[in-house]
């Protein structure tokens, strides 16, 4: 009896504390910001191409590196990628991209090529 009469105790310290405390307060609404600040400094525009030939090229350079220790790289696939690496390098864009899908391509093939049966 007396260890449900202690629970009970604590219970109601538990919700007198809560009635007790003071209620949070809403902030005030902030004043609408005036029209300088409402102006926001642009971002600088993103450019599609790069971040598209970017991403090409680290998957070409993925796909060549798993054909490669496979031992199912083409040199045509190796060519592709040196110059679409070049082609980045000189900041054109479509030339990269372009070359990179073909590494890309080629190096899944040559990588497809290991599942055939052996010629003799």
């Amino acid at each position: 009896m007396l260890e449900r009469s202690k629970f009970w105790w604590a219970a109601l310290g538990v919700v007198a504390a809560g009635c007790a405390m003071n209620e949070p307060k809403p902030e005030p609404p902030a004043a609408p910001p005036s029209a300088q600040a409402a102006v926001a400094p642009s971002a600088p525009p993103v450019d599609t191409a790069a971040e598209e030939a970017k991403a090409l090229l680290a998957q070409a350079e993925t796909d060549v590196q798993r054909a490669r220790a496979k031992r199912a790289l083409w040199s045509k696939a190796w060519e592709d990628l040196v110059a679409a690496r070049q082609a980045a390098a000189q900041k054109d864009h479509a030339r990269a991209s372009r070359l990179a899908r073909r590494a890309s391509e080629l190096a899944v093939l040559g990588l497809e090529q290991l599942a055939y049966p052996p010629v003799r």
